[in-house]
């Protein structure tokens, strides 16, 4: 199979997203194996991050207490890692015809920032269209129960936990909200059944985006 659509074709972006703990970083590497496996040239990255610029900028957001921001400043800084992770590794790789592969973009805000730690879905929607002006090709969100998603969450191990802090309830609108998402975008978002295992998830996964790349060209 050629690099996606051809030498000087746009590549397909593709994102995932779902609550703390859902397997979407995971899924992304599997789902980077599979495309590699058909010929394709993959970019694998994620937000807050990406670039260097925008990792910097991750640690601010993914560390620390739960009330060490306000929704208002997290909007902020998310944007602001978003805007140089899209200029300096998502446009350049898609430009390139590569296929990127991206662990959370834009929908992660409008939903922690815009609809659960807050109301803020209109400020986040405006500053995304003056900042970022680009969404996924297709979204695929992954759902799953939230205690048991929290529990894995909490139980890897790191100092990137400030979100789980929040806690369970935090975490059950989260899944509404991506859930709404989905309503909002059908033709782009697509709600996958994580209460399975990996390789299970992975194998659905994979066929929509077969799908989705045969659709891009």
């Amino acid at each position: 199979m050629p690099n996606d659509a051809g030498p000087n074709a746009r590549g397909l972006f593709i994102s995932l997203e779902g609550i703390d703990g859902a397997g979407k970083s995971t899924q992304a590497k599997m789902l980077a194996e599979h495309l590699k496996t058909q010929g394709r040239d993959v970019v694998l990255t994620r937000e807050p991050g990406g670039s260097d610029g925008a990792e910097e900028i991750r640690g601010l957001l993914v560390e620390g207490e739960p009330g060490r921001w306000s929704p208002e400043t997290e909007i902020l800084l998310f944007t602001a890692a978003r805007r140089d992770h899209l200029e300096r590794r998502i446009l350049p790789s898609l430009n390139a015809g590569r296929t990127v592969i991206t662990d959370r973009f834009a929908d992660s805000t409008r939903v922690y920032q815009g609809a659960v730690r807050a109301d803020l879905r209109n400020s986040v929607d405006q500053l995304h269209t003056l900042m970022i002006g680009q969404e996924p090709d297709l979204t695929l969100v992954i759902d799953m129960d939230p205690d048991e998603a929290l529990a894995r969450g909490l139980a890897r191990d790191t100092t990137e936990a400030r979100f789980e802090k929040f806690g369970a309830a935090f975490q059950h609108r989260l899944r509404d909200g991506f859930r709404a998402l989905v309503e909002q975008y059908p033709e782009r978002c697509k709600l996958i059944d994580g209460n399975r295992t990996a390789p299970e998830i992975a194998i659905d996964l994979a066929k929509i985006v077969d799908q989705a790349a045969l659709a891009h060209g």
